[in-house]
């Protein structure tokens, strides 16, 4: 049997039943290494049901900070007979593949090139604990017990991590603290440890800190200045919005009325939920909503409506599997034509693409700002995996003196002075128009706001000529969008090779490791990774000066 060897450099996968309370307990397994000072990376694959099927959690652990799932496992933990004989043979060989011996494994399932160990999970609450669903619970704080012994995790870290969990209810912590105790304890008595692979302390993570996706989401749109979201829930991007009012309740109560400086509709569908958005934009306030890809394909039409009609809007594609219903939990990055072009006609929308939870707190703020620089729908591109993974990432920057710009929006003095203002007309050559806010002067700044074909001063019309230079003018502001939109990140400096490896969103932890894989190899690879759409002249200039473009 091959002898397996990686201080610090390993992955563990658990197989669980989706609905036991496992997804808290494999957390608080990532969070410990994480707090000794190791980078770490946890997937949580879980089924679109609510309670029974098979799920898995999988934590990377690596000393480089690379951050990508890996091919093959080097721990299983194995607490679902019906998924056993698939989480067996993931395991490679020289591997380790830890189970609930209760009952006697069948010997179908042994594998002579990997090391089989036994743990009587079932056996050890049942003697332990009383109530039925602490047995269940604490089954699963047993098993993590069991393989911070073997990975030589320091037991100190999880005890603090059940004091900040259990704050406020302190008598959970004993309990647990017992459970953790008597499955170190079994593999103290039974087997030999630590393993071969170990996690060994570091000082590796500085400041980083661990969140996900929505809810770093989330916090950006309060922090950007979003007073308003409508929604409709839909896997992956529904904890967006709650973490938008859990941070909104703390942030945004008014100290003197206590009333809310907030408001959440939820809608009957997503088609009532964008238009709800669109309508509170038009009357001034900052709004959302979040959906994943078959809301977006809903949400087409009134996407077009504020592209044309020039109103600003903010949206989060929280993407996952498709296409139609495709599988709700599961992540996948393929919304991005159709939301670069949604809605039928020509329409050309603005991408912002974050690729961890920090740039999704920056992003979020900023998009606000571009919705209403730009008067246009903007639509932020995350996924499943960003969304809902807690992620390692930098700690979110803020300036307190950042004021909220809202673009080109006139005022009554404004309008006293302007004697021929029309709600699409160019006046600085970019492509922006002017706008009025609802009863911002008792006469004048009123318009119609259209859908259909119009003219400069919002009247409408079908003369060919004049539908020309409309079109024409939302095309010179999306030039405007590609001065201010932000630009791509290169991986080298200066052209290296023939080759371009052009990638996004959550593909770059693993396009970044094989970029350090092929340099070790001789191999060098320029790389550019795309952050906002549409495109600005330095993505055309990496790919005209390169042979061969690949994209991830």
């Amino acid at each position: 049997m091959l002898c397996m060897s990686g201080v610090n450099d390993f992955v563990v996968r658990f197989a669980n039943v989706n609905g036991t309370g496992s997804a808290s307990a494999n957390y608080l397994f990532a969070k410990s290494i994480f707090r000794m000072g190791v980078p770490v990376s946890a997937k949580n694959i879980f089924p679109s049901n609510i309670q029974g099927l098979p799920t898995w959690y999988e934590v990377r652990v690596s000393e480089k900070g690379y951050l990508g799932r890996k091919e093959g496992i080097d721990l299983m933990v194995s607490v679902n007979p019906q998924s056993i004989k698939k989480d067996i043979s993931s395991v490679k060989t020289g591997g380790y593949f830890l189970y609930d011996s209760t009952k006697k494994l069948h010997d179908e399932f042994l594998r002579e090139d990997i090391h089989m160990i036994g743990v009587p999970l079932m056996e050890i609450c049942n003697r332990e604990f009383i109530d039925p669903r602490q047995k269940q619970l604490f089954k699963n704080i047993v098993y993590v017990g069991a393989i911070a012994k073997l990975l030589n995790i320091d037991v100190t870290v999880i005890s603090d991590l059940f004091a900040d969990q259990f704050k406020g209810k302190e008598k959970l912590i004993a309990p647990n603290m017992k459970a953790l105790g008597l499955g170190s304890d079994y593999i103290r008595d039974n087997y030999n440890f630590p393993l071969e692979f170990r996690v060994e302390r570091r000082n590796l993570v500085g400041d980083a800190i661990m969140i996900d996706g929505n809810a770093a989401a989330g916090l950006g749109a309060v922090y950007g200045g979003a007073s308003v979201v409508a929604w409709y829930p839909i896997t992956p991007s529904t904890s967006l919005v709650s973490s938008f009012e859990d941070y909104a309740r703390k942030l945004r109560i008014d100290p003197i009325t206590g009333k809310n400086n907030f408001s959440i509709v939820q809608a009957e569908d997503e088609l009532s939920a964008i238009g709800m958005a669109i309508g509170a934009n038009w009357n001034g306030a900052r709004s959302f909503t979040a959906t994943s890809g078959p809301g977006l394909s809903l949400m087409s039409e009134f996407l077009g409506l504020a592209y044309y009609a020039e109103i600003p809007v903010v949206l989060v594609d929280v993407q996952r599997a498709g296409p139609s219903t495709g599988m709700p939990t599961r992540s996948q990055q393929s919304d991005l034509i159709s939301a670069a072009y949604a809605s039928h006609g020509d329409t050309k929308h603005v991408l912002l693409i974050p690729s961890t939870p920090t740039e999704c707190f920056q992003m979020m703020t900023d998009s606000f700002y571009y919705a209403e620089q730009l008067q246009t729908p903007v639509i932020m591109m995350t996924d499943l995996d960003l969304g809902m993974n807690e992620h390692m990432t930098e700690p979110f920057k803020w300036d307190d003196n950042r004021k909220y710009k809202r673009g080109k929006v006139l005022s009554e003095g404004d309008l006293e002075v302007i004697k021929d203002w029309g709600r699409y007309k160019d006046i600085d050559d970019d492509g922006i128009p002017y706008r009025t806010l609802p009863a911002t002067h008792p006469s004048k700044g009123s318009y119609f706001t259209r859908g259909s074909s119009h003219d400069e001063y919002a009247a409408y019309s079908e003369d060919s000529a004049t539908y020309v230079r409309i079109m024409d003018r939302l095309v010179k502001k999306l030039e405007t969008a590609k001065k201010l939109i932000p630009g791509p990140d290169f991986y080298n400096t200066t052209d290296l090779s023939e080759t371009g490896l052009i990638y996004f969103g959550t593909s770059k932890h693993a396009t970044e490791e094989a970029i350090d894989i092929l340099k070790l190899e001789g191999e060098t690879v320029d790389a550019m990774r795309i952050k906002s759409f549409p495109f600005n002249n330095r993505v055309k200039e990496f790919i005209d000066s390169h042979k061969k473009n690949i994209c991830n």
